[in-house]
Order: structure tokens, then sequence, then C-alpha cells
């Protein structure tokens, strides 16, 4: 069976988290589902209307006591008919609803829905679009209150809103520029008369204003990755304990204690930090053995694939000969590291005076120093205070919105040409108008969907 005649089949699934619970739901959608609402119910149901009874098994018999609610199409969060029953929610009573209704449904193709399938049929039923669609999973996912709210306003239309405004704007400059190449003799006096430098200019400035705001969306949805490097002994994990508030990592004086990457998610005005306590870095040669060289591996990678990389350095032994050359041998290596990236933090300032240090000052110990590293985390990750009108958004979005601006600016350069070439000019305003088409899911590859809603949980 193809994938497109599947996306006819009624489908159904276990809508609420595995285990125990109060209440539990299973979900049905398709284009009729009264064979399945006569067996189980043995009535019509009063359309959005919570009916309470019997959930009957083949022979009658109740298999629990609850709710059940008709949606009928196209009134439906799927735009198909839609049958929810509510009982008590233990996993034996929701599989055995489970398995009635693929029993009931047998007649009309009934099957197991797969991950995001009721949100994929949404989308393909125009009730959302790939947006919004996305925000139901980020909602699902959100670690932090603030990521929460964002991909609240994005479920709600507003970043939506704000790409389709865009796409508005580009579509009414490209039919002007269209319809004058029919003219080729009226082209420049075009660009003069409508204005068109001057629209150009404004919605490049819109993209750029939706672009910043999508940044701090992604950021909102992904976070940002820290990895905390230095020799050994540093105080690597009493910084991660202290940013923690918790005693995550093992802390004794002995040097390697640390043999492995220890992670811990916190969050930093509503921006997730997904923080790494690496392995302490030193020469191989001076490795006490084969794991502390293979934690040592692993810190280097946790480094290259990091957003930010806080370099610790302990105040209490800068003036020790060992310890420089050491540090100077990170130092070189950590040239790779893009220096908008890279953080200089000496730890242990309740020790010594470092007062006239080039970098941040802290104690782990006391915690002396740490909002200024937050704040320096934050602005590493280019974040300003969270507006209200942040939306939540995935990286997607970014490169379809700087795509979108290349694009525009390429046209910019177009029109600024003396002898101006509006074919090109429109060819450009084409593909920007495309790549922002690409967010909503107006123009989208069939893989990219199934991508996406592959990552949804079964049931939604």
């Amino acid at each position: 069976m193809s994938d497109l005649a599947r996306l006819h089949d009624p489908i159904v699934a276990i809508a609420t988290a595995p285990g125990r619970g109060a209440v539990g739901i299973v979900r049905a959608s398709g284009r009729d589902l009264r064979p399945l609402i006569d067996a189980l119910i043995g009535a019509p149901l009063k359309p959005r209307h919570a009916h309470y009874g019997p959930l009957r098994a083949a022979d009658g018999s109740a298999i629990d006591h609850g709710l059940a609610l008709h949606f009928p199409a196209p009134h439906s969060y799927t735009g198909e008919d839609v049958l929810e029953l509510q009982a008590h929610g233990g996993p034996v009573v929701l599989q055995l609803l489970l398995a009635r209704c693929l029993e009931a449904g047998a007649s009309i193709g009934l099957r197991v829905a797969e991950p995001g399938e009721f949100t994929q049929r949404a989308f393909l039923n125009d009730k959302l679009d790939l947006a919004q669609a996305e925000a139901v999973a980020d909602l699902i996912d959100a670690s932090t209150e603030a990521a929460a709210r964002s991909a609240s306003r994005s479920l709600g239309g507003a970043f939506s809103h704000e790409v389709d405004a865009l796409a508005e704007r580009i579509v009414r400059l490209r039919m002007l520029v269209e319809a004058t190449l029919d003219f080729p003799e009226e082209e420049i006096d075009f660009l003069e008369k409508a204005d068109a430098r001057g629209q150009l200019s404004a919605i490049a400035s819109a993209v750029q204003r939706v672009l910043g705001q999508a940044r701090q969306g992604a950021l909102l949805r992904e976070g940002l990755r820290v990895v905390l490097a230095g020799q050994p002994n540093v105080g690597k994990s009493s910084l991660l304990n202290a940013l923690a508030g918790a005693e995550l990592a093992i802390v004794t004086p002995i040097a390697g204690t640390t043999r492995d990457r220890v992670s811990e998610t916190i969050q930093i005005q509503g921006v997730p930090l997904h923080i790494t306590d690496t392995a302490g870095l030193r020469d191989d040669a001076a490795a006490s053995d084969e794991v502390e060289r293979i934690g040592m591996a692993r810190s280097w990678e946790s480094i290259a694939s990091a957003d930010a990389v806080v370099f610790l350095h302990d105040l209490t032994r800068l003036d020790e000969p060992a310890y420089q050359a050491a540090d100077a041998q990170i130092s070189e290596r950590l040239r790779q590291v893009d220096p908008a990236r890279l953080l200089q933090v000496y730890n242990k300032a309740d020790r010594t005076d470092g007062s006239a240090r080039d970098g941040l000052l802290l104690s782990a110990k006391t915690g002396a120093g740490l909002d200024a590293l937050r704040q320096a985390l934050l602005e590493r990750a280019g974040w300003q205070a969270a507006p209200e009108g942040v939306f939540i958004a995935r990286t997607r979005h970014v490169q379809a919105l700087r795509r979108c601006a290349e694009h525009l600016a390429l046209a910019t350069e177009h029109a600024a040409q003396a002898d101006a070439q509006l074919d090109l000019f429109a060819e450009e305003l084409r593909l920007a108008h495309q790549a922002l088409q690409q967010i909503t899911g107006r123009f989208s590859a069939d893989d990219l969907l199934g991508e996406i809603f592959s990552r949804f949980c079964i049931g939604k």
C-alpha cells in the first residue's frame, strides 16, 4: 500500500503517556467512525459533548466506564471524524480499549497510528500549517517555562502570521516586477515610480527583524551547549555543581577524578543550558592510564561541537611552571575554536587576589562571580531579554529566513545596477518567497514532512 493511500486509513492510538495515571485517552481519527461508535458505545453521540457510560467489549460487557467524545469532520483536531475515549489510566485498560477499537474497526481498515500521524493529518487538512504543527511537539518537549510560552505563541499562529505577512509583501512586489517584464522600455521607470528599491529595503529589514526573533526562539527550544574545559583539578566539577545547585559530579582534591563527561541541563532566564563537565586536559604522555586518555579524547570531541567553551584556570597555580606549560598547550589546541565561543574563566578567587587577570573571576566554592558567568554565557549565545513576542523556532526556520535574506540581498544588487535586469530581480524575489513558504509548509519536500512528523510521539 502506498504512503498516499495510508493517509486515508482510519487510525487509532493511545494518546496519553505510558504508565499508570488517573485518566487515559484512546483517540481515533478517520472519515467515518460510526462503526466504531456503534460497537463501543452502542448509541449515537452528540457532537462535542461528553457522554459517560460503559465502553463495551465484543460480548457487550464493560471494559471500563468512562467518557466518549465525538468530533465530526471538519470541526476536529485532524479535520476528520475524531473519537476520544477517556477511561481510567491503567495500561491494561488502555490496551484493552485499543485492541477493542482495532477489532471493531477492522471493517473500515482501522490501524494503529504512526508517530505524529494525527498532527500530520491536521497539517494536510489545513487545520495547522507546518510551523504550528512543529509547535505542538515543541510545547510537549518544552524544558523551561519561557520555551513553553513561546511554543504556545507559535501554536497560536504568531510565527506563521509574521512569515505570511512577509510572504505577502514579497508577492506584491513580485507581481509588480513580473507585470513590468512585458514592457522592457518601462523597466527603469518602474523601479522609480513604484519605489521598488524602497519596498525591497523595507522587506529586507522586516526579514532581519523576524530572523532575530527566530534565533531567540531557536535558542529557547534547543538551548546552548556549554563545555567546561581545563586541566585536572581546576574546579570544573565544582563549577558544574555550583551552576546546577546540586552535587552532580564527584569532587575531590585528586587530579583526574572526572574520567568521563558529566552533563546537566539548567536554565538561565528561561534559556536551557546543556552543560558538560569534561575530563581534565593534559598531555597524553602524562595520563595515568588508557581510561584517562579515552576521557580526554571525549573531552576534545565535546569541545569541538560546543556552542560555548569555558576554559577554566586555577588562580592558585598560575605561577607554577608546569601548570603554565600545560595551559599553553591547551591554549594552542583551542586556537581551532572560534574566539566568539571561547570564554576565559579564573576559578578559586576566594583563595587569591586575581583582580588583574584578563577574564572572568569566580569562586565555585563561594558562588562569587557565578552571575557574571551566567550573563556571559547568554551573551555568547546572542540572547536578549525575552520579550513577550518571542515565538518558538527551529534551526530549519532560521536557515530558511537566512536564505530569504540572502536572496533579497541579491535582488537589491540587481536593482541597484544602472541597467537593472528585472528578470534576475524577479527570480531572486521568487526564491526568497519560496524560502519563506518552506517554513509554513506551503512549499515543502515530502521527505522533510516525513522527517518532521516521525519525531512526534504516538497519539499526537
